[in-house]
């Protein structure tokens, strides 16, 4: 009986040297993951919403913009940086950290689609004031769009850029996802899962292999940026990244799209590789929606190819609803 506690306490004092161990990884990794300061919180202001704090940034003049990146933890406004001044000529341009994202509070929580459409909706209304237009990346098109069925009079012209496919979006949480999610929520074990995740390299490969299409546009800081957007708030991006893997973000849109009277626009990569069916997809339920190519790019055409991004938003914003 004594070798079992013998062993019973070896065992203990192993997994609380790896708990211990794990730990101190964790907050070497939010502490070195930061110290560029590449995303300076003193370049903006936040709103200060029931869930948390956003950060955003203002600049220019005339019809407001709603700039909104999309929807992934090591992801942040720094998307928008080589075109925001830029769109400033023509519109008071707004440009926002998601809640879970960048400069933003990233509370430990599950994230859902209405989070976002809520969240959207009281920035509009609080910050903003008036009837605004938006050009939303990704997963957070989708928002845009429901947060436009809930009130259309919130918004004026939306553009998407790269949306997620309609098939993806009818995704939901399973028992599998569920334990990941879990999993992930854990205090030491998933933040050193979400740190193994968001490591450099790995934010590199993203960047380089799947958001970039040309590798050699891509500057070391923009890697930097993105993975200090990951790092903020010392791991508490695993939430946003535990709720996404666990498809608590994706939500049935159709039917809120055939619905809206919106000029609607999508942008799209001519790179990305099912993009164009994706855009047909959407254009199949809302005919109105109009969409156009950028060549050379992929998933972000507005940090690789920014004059060509411009032109094509400015054409989105100008044109009348047909």
């Amino acid at each position: 009986m004594s070798k079992w506690k013998q062993k019973i306490k070896v065992i203990t004092l192993l997994n609380a040297l790896a708990l211990g161990a794990m730990y101190a990884i964790n907050r070497v990794i939010s502490a070195t993951s930061i110290l560029k300061n590449l995303l300076k919180s003193g370049s903006g202001k936040y709103y200060h919403w029931k869930f948390g704090n956003l950060f955003y940034r203002k600049t220019g003049s005339g019809k407001p913009l709603l700039l909104i990146h999309d929807l992934n933890p090591i992801s942040s406004g720094y998307e928008w940086g080589k075109l925001e001044e830029r769109l400033g000529k023509n519109h008071t341009v707004y440009t926002i950290d998601l809640l879970g994202c960048g400069r933003s509070d990233k509370p430990g929580m599950t994230y859902t689609n209405y989070l976002y459409v809520q969240m959207i909706s009281d920035f509009i209304k609080d910050v903003i004031g008036e009837k605004t237009s938006v050009a939303a990346t990704g997963l957070s098109s989708s928002f845009v769009i429901m947060a436009d069925f809930s009130n259309s009079e919130l918004f004026d012209q939306i553009l998407m850029i790269n949306p997620v496919s309609l098939k993806k979006m009818n995704q939901i949480p399973e028992e599998k996802s569920k334990i990941l999610k879990s999993i992930m929520f854990l205090p030491i074990l998933g933040t050193m899962l979400y740190h193994i995740e968001t490591n450099y390299r790995n934010i590199e490969y993203i960047l380089t292999e799947q958001y970039i299409y040309n590798p050699f546009r891509i500057e070391q800081k923009h890697i930097d940026a993105y993975y200090e957007a990951a790092h903020h708030e010392s791991g508490n991006g695993k939430y946003l990244k535990a709720s996404l893997d666990g498809y608590y973000l994706n939500c049935n849109i159709q039917n809120a799209l055939s619905k809206s009277n919106k000029n609607i626009c999508i942008l799209y990569g001519d790179k990305m590789e099912m993009e164009k069916k994706v855009a047909e997809e959407y254009q199949r339920i809302n005919p109105s929606i109009s969409s156009a190519l950028l060549y050379n790019a992929k998933f972000l055409p507005h940090l690789e190819t920014p004059e060509e991004m411009l032109k094509q938003i400015e054409l989105c914003l100008s044109s009348e609803k047909r």
